[in-house]
């Protein structure tokens, strides 16, 4: 055998390597990013989990001076399984709505607004809404991350392969975009 031959055998063979390693370690960066989500997805859950914790005790408190709105309020913020990122922006956007709800009927009672338990309260949401704020960020900055490399070329021809699909934005419902109006 001539020489030449062992020289292209050993090119092809290399760019076979190269091409396999690239694969490898594109996939493996799917399957990071991919974990990065589910993290922050996770995050996304606890913080809600927290804010509908802390809603349930202000809800409480305020009950005391206000039983029937309290009821309606109740209603709103049922809380719900959240299989998707779609059904914790809804929860979120019920809580937010419950939260102001709790808030004008906190005004219509001085005596609860001065209350320190319920001073606390307001101060543990609004620890909480930063919370929720930081887990949302890192959740939509990690799927924009993956969406990006799902559409791009040549990392595309591995998501195609893999049957990887875009991922959802965790996003407020447009009409509530703004934050809630908590008074101190």
């Amino acid at each position: 055998m001539d020489i030449g031959i062992y020289i292209i055998i050993g090119i092809v063979a290399l760019v076979l390597i190269i091409i396999i390693g690239w694969w490898i370690s594109t996939s493996n960066n799917f399957r990071r990013t991919e974990v990065k989500i589910n993290e922050a997805e996770s995050g996304i859950d606890v913080a809600l989990t927290k804010r509908y914790d802390t809603l349930t005790k202000m809800l409480d408190i305020t009950r005391a001076y206000a039983k029937h709105e309290t009821d309606v309020i109740q209603g709103t913020i049922e809380k719900r399984q959240m299989n998707s990122m779609q059904d914790r922006s809804q929860f979120n956007n019920s809580i937010n709505e419950a939260m102001g709800r709790i808030n004008a009927v906190a005004e219509q009672y001085p005596v609860l607004l001065s209350s320190q338990v319920y001073k606390q309260l307001q101060m543990a949401a609004y620890d909480v809404e930063e919370h929720l704020q930081a887990a949302r960020r890192a959740y939509n900055a990690n799927v924009s991350q993956y969406n990006q490399m799902i559409v791009t070329f040549p990392k595309s021809i591995v998501a195609g392969a893999m049957s990887l699909q875009k991922k959802e934005f965790f996003e407020a419902e447009s009409a509530k975009r703004n934050d809630v109006k908590m008074s101190f």
